[in-house]
């Protein structure tokens, strides 16, 4: 009986060891009174980051004990360890602080009204640009910052591609800005349908942001819903929502 008692305690000690010392992935939002989007969620210890989307989502890898940095300009820093509850949930909720400048009143010029399109109207003249001086320069879309980094990793050369490439970073930073479209696709599919999907049918409102990332984890999700109408996503949501349905009955039997 002892030794049944023993083994017991020796297997759940392991168990819990095993749990907690693993790395996994958390799911998390951040809420604020401004803009919840680009939110740096930074994680110190591992030394890895991601950034929120327009819902202040992110998701993120990390450990027992990892410390979890959640910064931008317009916020005050704040840092969350993660513990047991964190790990076992593999969810968590942060709300930051706006971050506010007293500044002394200086009025230099012409008075700005602190709307920028009405501001940029009104100044005098034209903007100079690199295509009017005849200077060649990139007139294409910004580069996001992932897409800089494997331009950086696949040029200057043969050596430093071919390092980067055995090394796996290529790869890396290709699955990384997979993500990140994929990121943005399903924002613009949310924006555009939610109203209309939930005018239709009905979901709860702590559910829809688990739905949609449940719809983006399809296989066909950027084939079904990347440069499609609005009628064809619908038809595409429609069906996962019959499916995200039936797995929460099933959850809940």
């Amino acid at each position: 009986m002892k030794k049944t008692k023993l083994f017991f305690f020796l297997f759940l000690v392991f168990g819990l060891h095993l749990v907690y010392s693993q790395t996994v992935e958390i799911t998390g939002r951040v809420t604020t009174a401004l803009d919840a989007e680009n939110i740096h969620v930074i994680n110190k210890t591992a030394q890895v980051f991601t950034t929120t989307n327009a819902f202040g989502s992110f998701r993120i890898s990390a450990k027992l004990n990892d410390t979890l940095q959640f910064s931008s300009i317009q916020h005050k820093l704040k840092e969350v360890v993660v513990d047991a509850t964190i790990l076992i949930e593999k969810q968590l909720d942060v709300h930051l602080e706006e971050f506010t400048y007293a500044l002394d009143e200086v009025v230099v010029g012409r008075m700005l009204t602190g709307d920028l399109f009405k501001d940029v109207q009104n100044i005098e003249g034209k903007p100079v640009t690199a295509m009017q001086l005849g200077i060649p320069s990139y007139q294409g879309p910004l580069k996001t910052q992932s897409e800089r980094k494997l331009n950086e990793a696949t040029s200057g050369g043969l050596i430093f591609p071919l390092i980067n490439a055995i090394s796996g970073r290529t790869k890396e930073l290709k699955n990384h800005i997979k993500l990140e479209r994929k990121d943005n696709l399903l924002y613009d599919v949310r924006k555009r349908t939610e109203t209309i999907l939930f005018s239709m049918e009905t979901l709860s409102e702590t559910s829809r942001n688990d739905f949609f990332y449940f719809c983006s984890e399809d296989i066909y999700f950027v084939n079904r819903c990347k440069n499609k109408s609005d009628l064809e996503i619908l038809e595409f949501l429609s069906e996962k929502l019959v499916q995200y349905k039936s797995n929460l009955e099933t959850e809940t039997n």
